[in-house]
């Protein structure tokens, strides 16, 4: 969600859209009115409603396909599905719900949005899939959700751009990363259940080894961003922040101590995203 905020807010500066040229001498008291003025919040309550709907349909799907494997698996066993709270067709039921209002949602965006909002749902449905053939399955699941700006920056634009798309990558290269430091967690029983992943290929070590080499190309081209596109000092504050809650998650975790695993996964993760995405929205206003 902070990431397809921040594709929201390019798109509203986008060249074509009124806000682009507001008055750099205007009063801040009045820049800000003439800002909420034109946020297009129509499109953002679509928008969020995309965002809630797609994760949700991706989350229930996920839960509904492993439900075999969560119930073999001690970590996973108090999941909903396996203990018995909801059922598999009631995950299922849920999924194709969300999947229905997502399409509608973008429906009343516009009709590109539209268009592509199969892909968009195959994508991260498919993520499910992946780890029963491929260790890369990681790496599909930061695909899924590094959609998330670029389908914001098109939901207020309806036209691709170099920057959201570079905004994907970072989220491609950050979920990635973190996605595997989670996944040590069950390399014992992926092994065991012939499931596929990075822990599971390479062990613990290698896979730390390869989750680091993910965020140091995220982290380059967060800098790359700021750097090339001219961002302030709110943007290097927020990008300084990132890189640094992405240290911090791989200095928590060891391969032979997990117990951190979650600190480094939620807490760090989430701490990251919302700052990073506060400050490089607050540079894009202020210096526009």
């Amino acid at each position: 969600m902070p990431f397809a905020m921040i594709g929201f807010v390019l798109g509203l500066y986008h060249p074509g859209m009124k806000i682009y040229n507001l008055n750099s001498t205007i009063e801040w008291g009045n820049r800000f009115v003439d800002i909420f003025m034109f946020l297009h919040l129509d499109i953002l309550i679509f928008v969020i409603l995309c965002m809630i709907t797609a994760r949700s349909a991706a989350m229930a799907f996920n839960r509904y396909l492993d439900r075999s494997f969560d119930a073999k698996n001690p970590r996973t066993a108090i999941r909903e599905i396996p203990a018995g709270v909801i059922s598999a067709k009631s995950a299922l039921t849920f999924t194709i719900l969300c999947c229905v209002t997502f399409v509608v949602s973008c429906y009343f965006i516009n009709s590109k949005v539209l268009m592509l909002s199969p892909i968009a749902l195959f994508v991260i449905l498919f993520y499910s899939y992946t780890k029963r053939f491929t260790a890369l399955c990681h790496l599909v699941l930061g695909l899924g959700l590094s959609l998330a700006p670029l389908g914001a920056y098109l939901a207020v634009t309806a036209q691709f751009n170099v920057l959201p798309i570079v905004f994907s990558l970072i989220v491609l290269f950050w979920v990635s990363g973190f996605d595997i430091i989670y996944a040590l967690q069950d390399e014992t029983f992926d092994k065991e259940n012939k499931l596929h992943s990075i822990p599971a290929m390479l062990g613990k070590s290698k896979a730390l080894n390869v989750s680091r080499l993910l965020h140091f190309i995220c982290a380059s081209i967060v800098f790359f961003v700021g750097f090339y596109y001219h961002f302030h000092i709110l943007y290097n504050i927020g990008a300084a922040t990132f890189v640094t809650m992405l240290y911090y998650q791989h200095s928590i975790v060891r391969p032979n101590d997990l117990s951190k695993v979650n600190i480094a996964f939620m807490t760090a993760n989430g701490i990251a995203s919302i700052v990073f995405a506060g400050f490089v929205i607050a540079d894009i206003i202020t210096n526009n």
